[in-house]
């Protein structure tokens, strides 16, 4: 049994009875031709999640009765990937296989070697909601309650920063002498703590991440680590990576 099809809202309606309208009734209404009887999903993306059978079905809106909800506790340790910009649309699929992988939140990386650069301006806000955009669509493909943030472009010494302020940064690099699974018991360790404990993967660009950059992260206390014997594209590592600390973290438990 396939599960029930997800859409997405601002908030969660209150009561027994919703309608589902504007861009999500209408998909729902005509692209789905949900008909009454049919289970769906609804999603606040901050936890929220609330089951409804479809009561009537309009040309653009779907009436619900609702039939259950709950209020899902946010995965932990929380994964942040500080993704390098990519060009053309392998950046878009980047943010794509991570959201569907897990991530909690995406930091875009201005680093040294981009070719795409998301300078100030309209060209640059246009990349960004691309990246948002996907990010909700692969969210909702998912079935996923709780949606990554896609933050606003970082530096480098802006991604050194926020190094500080996680648990643990992995910057993964292929010529790394330690193995993430190398982190397994540290990794472990943070599933168990009482706070909401944060760990930042670093991904750098299809020409690599320079030496200057690795210093400055490392300097701020950011850790090199490989994955495997393979040299992965920059729009699938983090899906890699993500999948890897899901198994040593527990995330996927």
């Amino acid at each position: 049994m396939s599960t029930p099809p997800l859409f997405v809202v601002d908030a969660l309606p209150a009561g027994d009875r919703a309608v589902l309208d504007g861009p999500e009734g209408r998909h729902a209404a005509t692209v789905k031709r949900l008909r009454p009887g049919e289970t769906v999903q609804l999603a606040d993306g901050r936890g929220g999640l609330m089951w409804a059978v479809v009561a009537a079905a309009g040309r653009d809106t779907v009436e619900l009765t609702v039939t259950g909800r709950t209020q899902l506790d946010p995965p932990t340790p929380r994964v942040l990937v500080a993704q390098a910009l990519v060009k053309g649309d392998r950046g878009e699929l980047a943010v794509e296989l991570a959201t569907e992988a897990g991530v909690d939140g995406i930091l875009p990386w201005r680093a040294a070697r981009c070719v795409a650069r998301w300078e100030e301006g309209p060209r640059g806000d246009k990349a960004l909601a691309r990246w948002r955009s996907t990010a909700r669509e692969a969210a909702k493909q998912a079935r996923r309650a709780w949606h990554p943030v896609v933050e606003e472009p970082v530096t480098t010494a802006a991604l050194a920063r926020r190094v500080t302020d996680v648990d643990m940064a992995l910057v993964l690099h292929e010529s790394a002498t330690d193995r993430l699974t190398d982190l397994g018991a540290e990794l472990s360790e943070l599933s168990g703590l009482s706070g909401a404990a944060e760990v930042l993967l670093v991904v750098g660009p299809e020409g690599g991440i320079t030496d200057e950059e690795v210093a400055a992260l490392t300097a701020a206390g950011a850790r090199p680590v490989r994955l495997g014997p393979e040299v992965l594209r920059a729009s699938t590592a983090a899906t890699v990576g993500l999948g890897a600390l899901g198994v040593l973290t527990g995330r996927w438990g």
